[in-house]
């Protein structure tokens, strides 16, 4: 079964993601901050991280950062509503260290979901 993490500290979107994601087939993990999402994939490795940009612990650019050393390969898709840095300018640096996608918030689902299925696959009927 493929596995996603979710990374959001908002717990509204975190929930709507993880929803998403499970009826889809996907084995789906939710954290609301970066440091623990980080120790989650060092103890098991995930096929997908989805994480916001700004969060209070560890913001999305030290998340992508961190989880690049420890494991190059893993497909991470970066996202945000905003905040002092500005929405698009943080997606482009994230991309630029690792994202290979990114959405705005308010993310739409379907997007969301092509992304996924883009970078890792679909889920397949097993996962069902």
């Amino acid at each position: 079964m493929l596995r996603v993490l979710v990374i959001d500290d908002n717990a509204a979107i975190r929930a709507a993601l993880s929803e998403t994601l499970e009826q889809a087939g996907y084995a789906v993990t939710a954290t609301a901050a970066g440091r623990m999402a980080i120790q989650l994939h060092d103890a098991a490795p995930f096929d997908l991280i989805i994480t916001d940009m700004f969060m209070p612990d560890t913001d999305g650019l030290e998340v992508i950062q961190q989880l690049r050393a420890r494991d190059p390969v893993v497909k991470i898709i970066a996202i945000s509503g905003g905040g002092s840095r500005g929405m698009v300018e943080v997606l482009s640096i994230a991309k630029l260290m690792g994202a290979a996608r990114s959405l705005m918030k308010p993310v739409d689902l379907d997007d969301l979901l092509r992304a996924v299925e883009d970078l890792i696959g679909p889920a397949g009927p097993e996962a069902a």
